[in-house]
C-alpha cells in the first residue's frame, strides 16, 4: 500500500488530499522529488610516510607546546546561552459532522460537504489519501482499522474515490476489483450488486449500488490475511462518472461483525447540509 501523506497537523506519510472533488471525492498524487545523481570523486591517494629531519621534529614539538600553552585543544567552557524555547504549533480549525450511526464516529470531507461513519474501533484520518499503484486506485477522506498491525500495516480501511464509469454498479465493481488486487493480490469474486440509497444535502434520496468482493489474498506468512472482504457503493454524479465509497478488511481478524460493519460504513455515506456542519480546533502541539 502506498502510504501516507497528510496535512501538517496530521500524523501519518504517501499522498496528500490536495484535490478532493466536492461532493464525491477526487485525488491528486503528490509528485515525488527526482533523485539527483551524486558526483563521485576518485579516492585520494594515501600519504606516503617520509623521514623527518631531527630539527623538523623539534619544530613540531615546539608548535605543539605553544598551542598547548595558550589553551588550544582544551575543552571550551559550556555556553551560557539558554536553550531555545519549544515550538508550539496550533492546527487549523477542522470541519466536524455528527455521526448518524449510533455509537459510531464520522469521517468528514475537508469542507464537510460529505461524510460517512465508522465503528469506534476505527481511526478516522480524513486528511489522509492512501491507495495502490497496480492497479492505480486512490482513496481520500480515509479511515483505518487496526493500525500498525504486525508492526507495519493495518487490518482494514475505507475511503472515497471516483471512477470514469457512468453506471454506479459497474463503477462499484471496478473499484472493488482494483482495490482487492492492489491491496491483497490473489483472486477475488465480486457478487451481484444490491440496491441502496444516498442522501443528498437537501434531504432527497438518490439511487446507489453496493457490491461485495470475497478475496483470497496471494501473500503468505503470519501477518498476511487469509481471507478479505471489499465492499463498495457506487452512485452517479451526473458528470459521466461515478462516486464510490469503499471499505475493506481482513475478514478473519477484524471481528465477527466485519461484513455487516463494512456494508454499514459504505451505506452511511451522505451529503451534508451546511447547517449540520460545525468547526473545531485541535489542541496545540508542542515540539521540544
Amino acid at each position: 500500500m502506498v502510504r501516507f501523506s497528510r496535512r501538517p497537523e496530521d500524523e501519518t506519510p504517501g499522498y496528500e488530499d490536495n484535490a478532493a472533488l466536492r461532493g464525491f471525492g477526487g485525488y491528486e498524487p503528490a509528485d515525488a522529488p527526482r533523485a539527483r545523481p551524486k558526483r563521485i570523486r576518485p579516492a585520494a591517494k594515501p600519504l606516503k610516510w617520509r623521514r623527518v629531519p631531527w630539527f623538523g621534529l623539534v619544530f613540531i614539538a615546539l608548535v605543539a607546546g605553544v598551542l598547548n600553552a595558550v589553551g588550544a585543544g582544551k575543552p571550551r567552557p559550556a555556553s551560557s546561552t539558554p536553550p531555545p524555547a519549544p515550538l508550539v504549533v496550533t492546527p487549523s480549525p477542522r470541519v466536524t459532522v455528527p455521526a448518524l450511526t449510533s455509537g459510531w464516529q464520522s469521517v468528514a470531507a475537508r469542507d464537510g460537504s460529505y461524510a460517512y461513519d465508522v465503528p469506534p474501533a476505527w481511526t478516522p484520518k480524513p486528511g489522509t489519501l492512501h491507495g495502490w499503484d497496480e492497479p492505480s486506485i486512490r482513496l481520500i477522506t480515509s479511515a483505518f482499522l487496526g493500525e500498525n498491525f504486525c508492526g507495519k500495516d493495518t487490518l482494514g480501511g475505507a475511503g472515497v474515490t471516483t471512477e470514469p464509469v457512468a453506471d454506479p454498479d459497474a463503477a462499484a465493481s471496478k473499484a472493488a476489483t482494483d482495490l482487492a488486487k492492489g491491496a491483497y493480490g490473489g483472486t477475488s469474486q465480486v457478487g451481484p450488486g444490491t440496491e441502496a440509497q444516498l442522501t443528498k444535502a437537501d434531504g432527497t434520496k438518490a439511487p446507489a449500488r453496493v457490491v461485495i468482493a470475497e478475496v483470497v489474498p496471494s501473500a503468505t506468512g503470519e501477518c498476511a490475511a487469509k481471507h478479505a472482504l471489499v465492499v463498495a457503493m457506487g452512485f452517479g454524479t451526473g458528470l459521466g462518472a461515478s462516486g464510490v465509497v469503499v471499505a475493506y478488511a481482513d475478514s478473519d481478524r477484524s471481528g465477527a461483525s466485519i461484513r455487516e460493519d463494512l456494508v454499514k460504513i459504505v451505506e452511511s455515506y451522505r451529503f451534508v447540509p451546511a447547517a449540520d456542519r460545525g468547526t473545531t480546533t485541535p489542541p496545540p502541539t508542542t515540539y521540544r
